[in-house]
């Protein structure tokens, strides 16, 4: 779930600092793809992925330093959090 909203919060951030595209929308639709969750469990995926994209969205309306900054944070953390992932339950 944590995944899903740091994907959230980049496809916010990265698009508002000069990224064009839907890149980390994508990621979230594989990792919907992959995960093959039901009903209840991909609305939270998406509310997840929805929360982290609103939470930036309030307070950052121009690129500025400190969003940039917490970009570089997120790209690591979603780094971090796919390594596990794999390293868990890859095959």
């Amino acid at each position: 779930m944590r995944l899903a909203e740091v994907l959230g919060s980049l496809h916010y951030l990265r698009n508002l600092c000069g990224e064009t595209g839907d890149q980390w929308r994508g990621q979230m639709e594989k990792l919907l793809a992959a995960e093959h969750p039901d009903a209840a469990r991909r609305a939270r995926f998406i509310a997840n992925f929805n929360r982290g994209y609103r939470s930036f969205d309030e307070i950052y309306v121009a690129c500025t330093p400190s969003a940039a900054e917490a970009i570089s944070r997120y790209m690591k953390e979603g780094e971090a959090l796919s390594r596990e992932i794999a390293g868990r339950y890859g095959n």
